[in-house]
């Protein structure tokens, strides 16, 4: 698969600037790229679609608030990773109500599954680019080798090698930081 390359720097700058022709060809020339972060990251296709679409729409109204022209890639994957996570959250919301029974306890476990999951998320989130998104295909989302290396443009080899890191790297950010509970006795 052909790396997709981003819109080059002087017609970020130029749309940054409130060029409409460069804000319409920005726009075209990031779509693919968008299409492709949303649907990496979001449950659905459909959500991929809808997020990609929203983040579309945010880069047309809101370039000029971009800082610097380098920072557009890492700009819209944020985007796109919000919007898809404010759609799972509304699926969420909409399916799972909580049984009659046993609320407490219930309540509490998914107290502390949230935190669980917030320091996973925070691990993760401050892996380098290159290393999450590995990360997020293969482990999270569940794609096959190949086609993670296939849609990142990478060899096999590059693919496994970042995993590994991304996976040793919040393996130990994980194990440095307390659970939630407070029950961090493994140590003694």
């Amino acid at each position: 698969m052909a790396e997709s390359t981003w819109p080059d720097h002087q017609l970020i700058v130029a749309a940054q600037g409130g060029d409409v022709d460069s804000i319409a060809a920005l726009v075209s020339g990031a779509h693919p790229n968008i299409q492709r972060f949303a649907r990496s990251l979001c449950a659905t296709p459909e959500d991929a679609e809808d997020a990609a679409q929203e983040a579309l729409i945010i880069l047309y109204r809101k370039i000029g608030m971009l800082r610097a022209s380098g920072a557009l890639a890492s700009w819209m994957f944020r985007i796109v990773r919000n919007e898809c996570l404010r759609r799972a959250r509304a699926r969420l919301g909409d399916h799972t109500p909580l049984p009659d029974l046993a609320v407490a306890a219930s309540a509490e476990d998914e107290v502390l599954r949230r935190l669980e999951a917030g320091r996973v998320a925070a691990a993760v989130a401050t892996l380098p680019a290159d290393q999450r998104h590995v990360l997020i295909m293969r482990d999270i989302q569940g794609h096959s080798g190949r086609m993670v290396a296939d849609a990142l443009g990478l060899s096999t080899a590059a693919m496994k090698s970042r995993l590994h890191r991304a996976r040793a790297t919040v393996r130990q950010a994980l194990q440095a930081a307390p659970a939630p509970g407070g029950n961090n006795d493994d140590h003694t």
